[in-house]
């Protein structure tokens, strides 16, 4: 039997789990990783909270004879995207808007 550890198994002390060097990187990592795992959370909670409003605001256009989707909204929306995080902001807002429409 091979006595060396699988490099494809999980990770089983911290320096392992986070990639660190040292145990107090690990823990400086590991903490930092529960900071993201909570933003994380949040996040998908504003989302969806973010598909409820825009499917109210669907609602109210479509039932008022409107279009499902204002596109002159939703440029305004890139925009301000791309304006806070450059480039790969216009993707994330494209990423939402898709998640928003046709929720009615």
């Amino acid at each position: 039997m091979n006595a060396t550890p699988s490099t494809t198994g999980p990770a089983t002390t911290p320096a392992e789990q986070t990639g660190a060097r040292t145990p107090e990187a690990a823990e400086l990592i590991g903490g930092a990783r529960e900071r993201i795992d909570a933003l994380d959370d949040r996040i998908i909670g504003l989302v969806q909270e973010r598909m409820a409003v825009s499917a109210v605001i669907q609602e109210a256009r479509i039932s008022s004879g409107g279009r499902r989707v204002n596109l002159s909204r939703e440029m305004e929306i890139l925009s301000h995207y791309r304006d806070a995080l450059g480039k790969p902001g216009t993707q994330l807002a494209m990423t939402l808007l898709e998640l928003c429409r046709g929720r009615v």
